[in-house]
């Protein structure tokens, strides 16, 4: 071999050593990498991955959560989640219509047989279309709920049988069912399916931001729509359960089922109590049919139809009873209401003592001949306004006023009269007289034009303002109840289209601000209480479900007014001696005051309504009382006897002295010796 080609040997020798370790370089670093790699996906992203995994060979489908209950003071249901049993088809995708509708019809066979003879009529083309083979309504592996409620004879066939029905499961649940006492409906209100609530702010983006999965609003769940059950809602509601289905390629159940159980919702224990309340709204549907058929001159022009009455503790702002009548069944509304079930309550369902609510008059014609629930105080308004007139050192307790049972004001040639109830020419009397006589004149002359008079234009109209919200009228009661109205303060219309005078004069006997009977009973409790204006509440507490309370009551003051104590004599001393029907016979002392109101609705001029309210016992007030019948006539006629049904229940159930007590039934006098005929103080010559 020549040294030329032992030197190429060399050489190719050299390149192929190069080229192995190369290789093997190459080869050491892709193990490497692919170790590397196979370590983090198994110790980094492992969790991840396995989780990715059981989602794709598996579909969940989220449970409702259990809605928590409503219960009143003593304990007693309101409105509560009941366990039922429910009958659901799981869709076979290969099933064909005909034999779906087979099974449909053997279906209805045994519900008609076995199920309930009170329940509604299932017919084969409405099982047929809830079992949804097309998958227009559901996805494939959603259960279809086909019958709710079953009974235990079609439970136990469908166990027995379960090989002759393919797709059939039995499936527990909860529904929501309200007290066939029908406790304070409107108050508590009722539910709607989300999908039809999310017009209402609070469900408009609800799933937008919520990151908690058992916290995420499903569909098809039932959500509060009004009253407790919205005001609430959060806390009723509960967290979501999972049921979750092993599936195939093509998304069909391959497996059985397995269920993370939902958690319940929390309980709601009310301020209000069941017997009191049942007691209010009684009283005033015996109160309508006795107006509606009395030949008394009181009830000559009342035509009633509606009532409203709200009964708040004065030290707590507690609201033991919330009566809009009439009312309605709430158990429309379980599964969805119908639209002929919608118009049957179309004017019972909103709650009159909160909002503005209209007359049950099917005509549009009719019903606008006809107060809303919204209506003037009347002379309710007048220890307000001594109050107002005191304060504003407009007089003293010891002036006197020669009452002659008009006033009249105005330019010459355009005067006009504000006149006392007949006309009564009442003489000489001074601020506690004035109540007592419920005197227009007096409000007219020393509170409602001395007021303008005293400040240059509208600001009187201001100053008038700022005090009757300082009291609750003109604002919300700050009870936080969904759709609450601050009532209609004509007063500043006045001002603008006729004049101030005419607006502050108006004003100081009740005839410029229509508000509603929580914010009166409000009204009322901040004058028993001698200026402190409570927080109405309707929760007593909170428990979870296990009893453990999770919300306590507390009390809750949301503004003081200070006046001298000889101020709240004096109108004390007038509401003492106020004359009202109704209260005859009574074991404990209540301070009154009586309204008329007056207004022109549709082409009825002057119509009346009767106000009324009310706070015992005197001396150290427990309950205030409020009670509002539109159309009802005189406010001592028409609205004085429901309070004093409800003093009467809240005495024996709760006590205004502390302890529960018999009410005692003597007709022969009422607490202070007095009878006859409330004095109102309408104005016989003015209406508004």
């Amino acid at each position: 071999m020549t040294e030329e080609a032992q030197k190429r040997e060399i050489r190719n020798r050299r390149h192929f050593s190069f080229r192995l370790n190369v290789f093997f370089f190459i080869t050491f670093f892709v193990f490497s990498t692919l170790i590397i790699r196979l370590a983090y996906l198994q110790f980094v992203e492992g969790d991840t991955l396995r989780a990715k995994e059981h989602e794709i060979g598996s579909k969940s489908v989220p449970v409702p959560p259990i809605r928590g209950n409503i219960y009143d003071s003593g304990g007693s249901p309101i409105a509560y989640s009941v366990s039922t049993q429910s009958l659901y088809y799981t869709l076979d995708m290969k099933m064909k219509p005909d034999a779906g509708m087979e099974l449909a019809m053997s279906l209805v066979a045994v519900f008609d047989k076995l199920g309930s003879k009170t329940a509604k009529t299932l017919t084969a083309q409405e099982v047929f279309d809830d079992m949804d083979l097309t998958g227009s309504v559901h996805y494939s592996f959603q259960p279809r709920r086909i019958k709710a409620g079953l009974t235990k004879e079609e439970i136990a066939y469908f166990s027995e049988h379960r090989l002759e029905f393919k797709g059939i499961d039995i499936v527990e649940e909860s529904i929501r069912q309200y007290s066939q006492d029908k406790v304070a409906v409107q108050l508590v209100g009722y539910m709607k399916k989300l999908s039809g609530a999310t017009k209402l702010d609070k469900y408009k983006n609800i799933n937008e931001e919520q990151t908690d999965d058992t916290l995420k609003y499903i569909s098809s769940e039932d959500v509060g729509f009004d009253g407790l059950e919205l005001m609430y809602q959060d806390e009723l509601r509960g967290r979501n359960g999972v049921k979750e289905y092993p599936v195939n390629s093509l998304g069909e159940i391959i497996g059985p089922m397995t269920l993370t159980k939902p958690v319940k919702g929390e309980n709601l224990f009310l301020t209000i109590n069941k017997d009191i309340q049942l007691t209010a709204q009684q009283a005033i549907t015996d109160q309508i049919k006795s107006i509606s058929e009395s030949t008394s001159k009181q009830m000559e022009n009342a035509h009633p139809t509606t009532g409203y009455a709200v009964a708040m503790e004065v030290d707590t702002g507690k609201i033991v009873a919330m009566a809009s009548m009439p009312d309605y069944d709430p158990s429309v509304w379980q599964g969805g209401i119908s639209k002929k079930d919608l118009d049957a309550i179309q004017f019972f369902q909103y709650n009159g003592t909160i909002k503005e609510v209209y007359p049950p008059y099917k005509e549009d014609k009719e019903r606008k001949n006809h107060p809303s629930s919204l209506v003037y105080l009347g002379s309710t308004q007048k220890p307000l306004s001594i109050l107002v007139g005191l304060n504003e050192k407009l007089f003293t307790t010891s002036t006197v006023f020669h009452d002659i049972g008009y006033f009249e004001f105005g330019k010459e040639g355009h005067t006009v009269r504000v006149s006392n109830a007949s006309n009564k020419a009442n003489g000489n009397i001074n601020a506690t007289g004035a109540i007592a006589h419920s005197s227009n004149a007096f409000m007219s002359a020393m509170v409602g034009n001395n007021l303008y008079k005293k400040y240059n234009g509208k600001e009187g109209v201001n100053v008038w303002d700022q005090y009757m919200k300082e009291f609750g009228l003109g604002v919300t009661t700050g009870s936080g109840l969904p759709s609450e109205s601050k009532g209609v303060t004509d007063y500043y219309h006045e001002a603008d289209t006729a004049s101030s005078q005419s607006a502050l004069i108006r004003a100081s006997w009740g005839q410029q601000g229509r508000y509603t009977t929580l914010q009166l009973a409000q009204y009322a409790a901040t004058l028993a209480s001698h200026g402190k204006r409570m927080k109405p509440q309707f929760v007593q507490e909170i428990q979870d479900v296990n009893g453990n309370v999770t919300q306590p009551f507390q009390s809750e003051v949301l503004n003081t007014v200070v006046f001298p104590d000889s101020y709240w004599k004096a109108i004390e001393d007038g509401m003492k001696q106020v004359s009202v029907q109704g209260f005859e016979g009574v074991n404990y002392t209540f301070l009154r005051k009586t309204g008329t109101s007056q207004q022109d609705v549709g082409n009825r001029s002057r119509v009346e309504n009767a106000v009324f309210i009310a706070y015992a016992p005197a001396d150290k007030p427990k309950l205030a009382v409020a009670v509002v019948v539109p159309d009802g006539g005189y406010g001592g006629w028409g609205a004085a006897p429901i309070a004093r049904k409800i003093f009467d229940a809240y005495d024996e159930k709760i006590g205004l002295y502390g302890t529960p007590r018999k009410p005692v039934e003597n007709d022969a006098a009422n607490a202070d010796g007095n009878n006859g005929i409330a004095t109102d103080g309408v104005a016989a010559n003015q209406g508004q």
